[in-house]
This record gives structure tokens, sequence and C-alpha cells, in this order.
């Protein structure tokens, strides 16, 4: 088991406990993403946490896919499955890596909110979520841009982290995260302001049909 996947471990009951922080910003998102979506289609939920998203837009599509690294996020996120009575939602214990277990084409929509500041190969598996999808199919993403932040956060991480209260984060800005995307292949990427912090992209971008 990695560091990181030991510290999500310990983790997952104060981050299930705690509050949204910002809830007009998620509502945003939320209501944006659904727009994406389509009762026929099959979701890809990757860094799934404690299931929120996964559970919030289960309504609006055929079946969700959620996988997340670790095991104590995934049975919290089954616990709220049960008490919500969801059915449509299979979650999948694993890594966000390159290769994710899923045919090509799968997935109208793929959803990674707050997950790829934290991936290692993040070109790999933007190339991966974008041979996942469906022609025509789109690529929901909030992410933490910590490059634009004027903060030194970097140090702050790598002595929290030391410490073993962070996992590894990867420091990059917004113009990098979108020219990312254009290089995995993904077209009309487009940012929207939903009220959230101002280093925070939220990126809805498409798979050319």
């Amino acid at each position: 088991m990695s560091p990181d996947t030991r510290f999500w471990n310990r983790l997952a009951e104060r981050y299930a406990a705690k509050p949204i922080a910002n809830p007009k910003a998620y509502e945003r998102k939320l209501a944006l993403t659904r727009a994406e979506l389509s009762p026929e289609q099959t979701l890809l939920d990757v860094g799934c946490g404690t299931g929120s998203l996964a559970l919030e837009l289960a309504g609006s599509v055929a079946h969700v896919h959620a996988l997340d690294v670790s095991e104590e996020m995934l049975r919290i996120a089954e616990h709220k499955q049960q008490a919500q009575g969801v059915t449509n939602v299979t979650w999948h214990v694993r890594p966000l890596d390159r290769n994710l277990p899923f045919d090509e084409g799968s997935f109208g929509c793929v959803c990674a909110f707050n997950i790829l500041h934290l991936v290692d190969d993040r070109q790999g598996v933007l190339q991966a979520l974008y041979r996942l999808l469906a022609p025509g199919g789109r690529f929901v993403s909030s992410t933490p841009c910590l490059g634009d932040s004027r903060l030194p956060l970097g140090a702050m991480i790598a002595v929290m982290r030391w410490f073993g209260k962070a996992p590894h984060v990867w420091r990059f800005n917004r113009e990098e995260l979108l020219r990312e995307f254009a290089d995995a292949g993904f077209v009309d990427a487009r940012t929207a302001d939903v009220g959230a912090k101002a280093t925070t992209a939220f990126v809805i971008a498409r798979k050319p049909s």
C-alpha cells in the first residue's frame, strides 16, 4: 500500500464528516455537469472519494462507475449508497492510472473532481480517459491549479507531507492544464466561473465525434 493510499484511508472518516467548503460553487458544478449528461449514458467518476458526486449524478445517467484508491473512502461511499437507495453505481478500488479496466469508448462522460493535481502520470491518465470516452463524450473536471497561487504552497505542502499530513501534490497553472487537455486530444475546452477559489479550474472538454 502506498503512503498516499494510507493517508487517504486514515483521512476517510474526517473527510466524510467535513461539510462542503463552498456549497454554492458545488451546486453550480453539479448543474453544469448534469447539463452534459443524458439518461442512456454510462458515467465514469475518477477519484470519487466517499462517493458524493457519483451519487448526486446517478439519477441523470444509466449507470455510474466510480473509482478511488482508498478502501475506506469506498466503504463509506457504499454505506451512503445503501442509505440513499441508489442502485446504479458500481465502486472500484484502484489507483487512477493509464491502465483502467474498461473498454475503449465505454463512457458518455468522465468526471475528475479534485484529483488531477494528485496524479503522477497526468498526461498518461488524460490519454487513457480520452480513449475511454465515446466519440462526442464529455470530460468534466475541477482541479486546484496551485501554480496560480501566490502563496509558497510548495514548501508548505512539503512540510505537511514530511509529517504525513498531506499527499503528494503537483503544482501547475491553468494554462498548463488546458494545454495538457489539448495534447491528450480533447477539443472545445471551456472554463466556467462557478464561484470557487481563483485557483480552481472547472473545465468541460469534448472528445471529437
